[in-house]
């Protein structure tokens, strides 16, 4: 059986109602482990490991001070959970009465009428609108695409000798490559980007998924006032006949699942394959056999697919708390003694997620990665690491794994023509 078979949906052991074993669920939950923290960022494999032997397939943790969660690291626990949407929904709105505006996570978990943070047939109407829209993006043209985006990026820097791959390569690519598929100008997609990151990094979290919501409004504006061949125009014009919040808040989980997930995939896998003597020399691992290693080992987006099951609940011996957030490791799960295996020409991992809230843009962001890895490597065929992989920064949060800066040195060249 292929390891992302999906389960029987019915858990093995369920229960709910006062009649839950309260002692129970504040034992397991009285020391949190937390995500937060830079030491965590710097080794989460080493914690991962640690909670693993403690606490089995279930973990408690702290997404930021005073906001607790479980966190699922046992691959088939995983799997189970997130394709029971039934005890495991995603929609967080009885969580979220009781967390502060100010909650630095808050406005990456709270509801939005969008398929990421919706259930029943509220998701099933958004997530058709999505899938649909993307699905008409073509991958035959993403090479060029692509490469339309990354010489005249590389045409910045390869004069310089050194660069930073995160601010000046990775970032932009994914930029560039998110605003066209959407049919975003530059001047909106700019507010878009800083609100994000103000979201993913946690600081004033509030302020910028506010200027991240504005941003999206003035683009389905601009789509239903000028419609061109893009996924917002898709979304406006879809059957679906979603309004003008639900069209800001279906781009939220674009966007979202684009710019900072895409920006670590790229960056993450082009640290790979130049720390690593596999992927140099005649008889070299390609682009292909990078990313598939990497998203099984360090995916992007380390811990998310959250959910809130409604009622206490049952799983591997542990009761799991009403309406607490179920977060489910990617990381941890993909690197599970239970399942581990050769990461070549191996789909079985969970960096895209399982059950229906798996990411609908996998293909696309597989793609864009793959081209926008292999572009910058024909470009500078002698790119090497500014420093040691061991001496890098990681970022402090709870769902992402992503690098501070990634600098590389390479023989300055000329700029690369442009078609």
């Amino acid at each position: 059986m292929s390891l992302t078979t999906p389960y029987d949906p019915q858990p093995q052991s369920t229960a709910g109602g006062p009649e839950a074993p309260a002692s129970t669920i504040t034992d397991h939950y009285r020391a949190p482990v937390p995500l937060y923290t830079a030491e965590f960022a710097t080794d989460p494999h080493r914690v991962y490991a640690e909670m693993r032997d403690k606490f089995g397939s279930l973990a408690p943790v702290e997404l930021s001070p005073g906001i607790p969660a479980t966190l699922v690291i046992g691959y088939r626990t995983a799997v189970r959970i997130n394709n029971d949407p039934a005890h495991f929904p995603a929609d967080p709105r009885t969580w979220q009465k009781d967390v502060p505006l100010e909650c630095p996570v808050r406005p990456m978990m709270e509801y939005r009428p969008n398929a990421l943070r919706s259930a029943g047939s509220e998701h099933s109407r958004y997530r058709k609108a999505s899938v649909n829209s993307i699905d008409e993006i073509n991958l035959l043209t993403l090479h060029t695409d692509i490469e339309r985006i990354a010489i005249p990026l590389v045409n910045t820097f390869c004069g310089d000798g050194q660069a930073d791959l995160i601010s000046q390569y990775a970032f932009p690519v994914t930029f560039a490559f998110l605003n066209a598929m959407v049919g975003c100008p530059a001047h909106i997609g700019q507010h878009v980007a800083n609100g994000m990151a103000m979201m993913f990094e946690g600081n004033d979290a509030e302020r910028g998924s506010a200027l991240f919501a504005s941003a999206l409004a003035d683009l389905v504006a601009l789509k239903r006032e000028h419609p061109d061949d893009d996924v917002t125009t898709r979304l406006v014009h879809h059957v679906a006949a979603l309004s003008d919040e639900e069209l800001v808040h279906q781009l939220v989980t674009i966007y979202g699942a684009g710019i900072e997930p895409l920006t670590n995939l790229i960056a993450n896998t082009l640290l790979l394959m130049l720390s690593d003597d596999r992927f140099s020399g005649v008889a070299a691992l390609t682009t292909r056999d990078a990313l598939n290693e990497m998203l099984f080992k360090d995916p992007p987006l380390a811990n998310f697919g959250i959910t809130y099951p409604p009622q206490p609940i049952q799983i591997d011996n542990v009761w799991l708390p009403a309406n607490q957030p179920v977060v489910t490791s990617m990381a941890a799960c993909n690197n599970d003694p239970a399942i581990v295996g050769e990461y070549s020409a191996n789909n079985s991992h969970l960096a895209w997620g399982t059950g229906p809230h798996a990411c609908p843009a996998q293909d696309v962001a597989y793609h864009v990665a793959q081209n926008a890895i292999d572009q910058l490597f024909d470009a500078l065929p002698e790119m090497v690491l500014a420093r040691p992989a061991d001496q890098l920064i990681w970022r402090p949060g709870p769902f992402h794994r992503s690098l501070e800066s990634l600098p590389v040195v390479f023989p300055k060249s000329r700029p690369l023509n442009i078609f």
